[in-house]
């Protein structure tokens, strides 16, 4: 492990107070990766805090989010892993050397997975837990924290997603959809966190809407049909109900009939496209 390459990527806004103490002891633990802290606009001391440690820092003129913070981090990152975590103290150092050692055995991204006591309140494990319940059922495999901050990945591999990813906080649950789409192998480990250090820039009402979205984009991009076949179906029993109460068809049971058609159809349309945004990266990987 000591001769894998890393570039450790950081989004920060207004971390400065967790990045004096955490830099230093990534830079003696990890003596010889890339330390990349992406400054999210930030109006307290990260960006003196980060360059008196003497890591790369990028920063953002205004706020764009933590999205884009990881993907500017992952475009200026030079060496092919990139260790992705918190900026707010919440991820420990001997995590990501537990992660880097699975990542070795041959997986494209590792991801730290909390358990309920880690969660930072009941009403955020809640949703993790239908966020991970929902992913799984999508993906067929076992999805244990789709939302995690702390994850070993592929920089190659990465990239070729980063025209998908939103610039807020859910870029997680994006790209760990599209890895298990491509076939990319992905594992997770049980990882502790420790209590964030400052406040948390999560809204839980509107960044819970703005993840209910981004579950059903991603879940369109991986299996449109798993998605268009149940709202179809739905249409299709209220239409049959319908026309059974009446006894003849009449003209609302023909726009459900028509339209538990017409759903199916743009779904069955829209898996083809799926599987040929896909294709490029199936053969790669066959090569």
């Amino acid at each position: 492990m000591n001769k894998l390459e890393i570039s450790i990527v950081l989004p920060a806004k207004n971390e400065a107070a967790s990045l004096s103490m955490l830099l230093p002891s990534l830079k003696t633990h990890f003596p010889h990766a890339e330390i990349i802290v992406v400054n999210d606009g930030s109006t307290d001391d990260t960006a003196l805090v980060a360059s008196k440690s003497q890591v790369t820092v990028i920063n953002h003129p205004h706020s764009l989010g933590n999205g884009a913070s990881i993907k500017a981090g992952a475009r200026h990152a030079k060496h092919d892993t990139l260790v992705l975590m918190d900026a707010d103290g919440q991820h420990p150092i001997d995590s990501i050397k537990i992660l880097l050692q699975q990542y070795l055995m041959g997986y494209s991204m590792v991801v730290g997975a909390r358990s309920k006591c880690d969660q930072a309140s009941l009403l955020r494990w809640f949703g993790n837990t239908f966020y991970n319940k929902l992913a799984s059922w999508i993906v067929r495999r076992p999805v244990k924290d789709l939302t995690s901050g702390l994850r070993v990945v592929n920089k190659k591999k990465f990239l070729k997603f980063l025209h998908l990813l939103p610039n807020g906080f859910s870029y997680p649950s994006t790209i760990t959809m599209a890895f298990f789409r491509t076939g990319y192998p992905v594992d997770y480990v049980d990882v502790k966190v420790n209590k964030r250090v400052g406040k948390s820039h999560l809204k839980p009402l509107t960044d819970g809407l703005r993840f209910l979205i981004i579950i059903y984009k991603v879940a369109t991009l991986y299996s449109p049909l798993k998605v268009f076949i149940p709202i179809a179906f739905i249409h299709f029993i209220i239409a049959l109900v319908y026309f059974a109460y009446n006894g003849h068809l009449t003209y609302l049971s023909t726009i459900l009939f028509s339209a538990s058609i017409i759903i199916f159809l743009i779904g069955l349309v829209s898996e083809q496209i799926t599987t040929l945004m896909y294709q490029y990266d199936s053969h790669e990987n066959s090569l």
